[in-house]
Formats: C-alpha cells, structure tokens, sequence
C-alpha cells in the first residue's frame, strides 16, 4: 500500500506541466495524517466543517504556511467564526450568503477570499448558483468586504462520463462569460474530486480536490 507521501508526490507529478492548483482534503483526517501531507508538500487543505477544522488546526504542526479552504457547505450561524479561521471559502451558494460573509469580514477589517459554487448538475442535493446567475454572481463580485477568486462546482452523482464532462463544460464556459466582465477579475476554477478531477482538467479546471487518492478509502 502506497502512504499518503508517494500518492501525493505521484499526482504532483502529474500535474506539473499544468499548473494545477491542487487542495487536499482533510475532512476526517487525523491531525498526524494531515502533518505528513504538509510534509510531503502540500500548500493548501481542504475541510468540510468549521468546528472540525478549529480544533484540528489547533492540533497541527506548521500550519501557518498552509492554505486553509472551506470546501463544505456553510451554515450561516458559522459565519463569523468561518472568516476568521479559513483563508478562502470555496462553497459560497448563495447571495444572501456572500452578504453575510462580506458583513462579517467587513467587521474585523478582512478582505475575505471566496468561491461562487455552481450546481452545475442542477440535482436537488446540491446547491449553488444555476447557470441563469450571471446578475447574481456579478452582485457577489461587487460586494465589500469579499474577493471573488472564482467559481467552483461538483461534478454529479453518476460515472455517465458524458454527463460529468457536460457540467464541467458549462460551468467553464460561464466562467469565461463572468471572466469578459469589466469588474470580474476571477482566476480560479475548481473543478474536479478524486474521481472525476482528469475529466475536470481536461474542461479547463485551474484548482482540483483530492482526498481519497492521497488518504485512501476512509475506514
């Protein structure tokens, strides 16, 4: 069995000539697995729940080198406690969300880094702005207090390779779309898991999330 070094050395490998930005995912992880990813490299985690991360990352070694991204979805009661613990919030699904975070950042003088999620998918578990939110997201992109970095989204919940490549097709092209905009000055988009993340390079992703390819199948 490989360790959580080789799997991420070999994927960092493979993403050299791309210029892929790549955040690991330490959902569940223990503190020591997460140190021996940074270790090994990694620049940028990824988790999914603001209690959770507080107190992993108060157990972490060397974590003030380290990117820390909200990937999972944000209550609005964890807010407050969201913009002063993570660097970037990757799942911003909604306006009245982003003028929440914006309020927050705004009262502790912070320019908070996001991320606009797309339910590209358009499935009922997920969601996010649809593909008809262009006035929406280009309010979020004016907002004080917040920088739009980007969009993200999560492919669906299906191994049909053509419905995978076709979400990941459309949030592309409304990303080039927000991209042509005088004030949109967004450059990241994140797009792609383990399973599906060489469908996601190949229709334009700049960021990619990797858990299970580095960890291995939870236990």
């Amino acid at each position: 069995m490989k360790t959580i070094t080789q799997n991420l050395q070999a994927i960092k490998n493979s993403l050299n000539n791309n210029q892929i930005k790549l955040v690991v995912v330490t959902k569940t992880r223990t503190p020591e697995e997460v140190e021996e990813a940074i270790f090994a490299g990694a620049t940028s985690i990824g988790e999914n729940r603001v209690q959770e991360a507080e107190i992993k990352f108060s157990k972490i070694k060397n974590l003030d080198q380290t990117e820390k991204r909200l990937i999972g979805r944000l209550q609005s009661n964890k807010v407050n406690k969201a913009v002063k613990i993570f660097d970037t919030i990757d799942s911003v699904d909604s306006l009245k969300l982003s003028q929440k975070i914006s309020k927050s950042a705004e009262s502790i003088g912070k320019k908070q880094r996001i991320l606009l999620q797309i339910n590209s998918s358009g499935e009922k578990t997920k969601t996010g702005f649809g593909f008809d939110s262009k006035e929406k997201i280009l309010q979020c992109i004016n907002m004080p207090g917040v920088e739009v970095e980007g969009l993200m989204t999560m492919g669906p919940n299906t191994t049909d390779i053509n419905l995978i490549t076709e979400a990941f097709y459309k949030t592309k092209k409304l990303f080039d779309e927000i991209k042509k905009t005088d004030k949109a000055n967004i450059t990241t988009l994140s797009m792609g898991m383990s399973g599906d993340y060489k469908i996601a390079i190949r229709e334009g992703s700049t960021s990619i999330r990797l858990g299970t390819a580095i960890f291995g199948p939870r236990e």
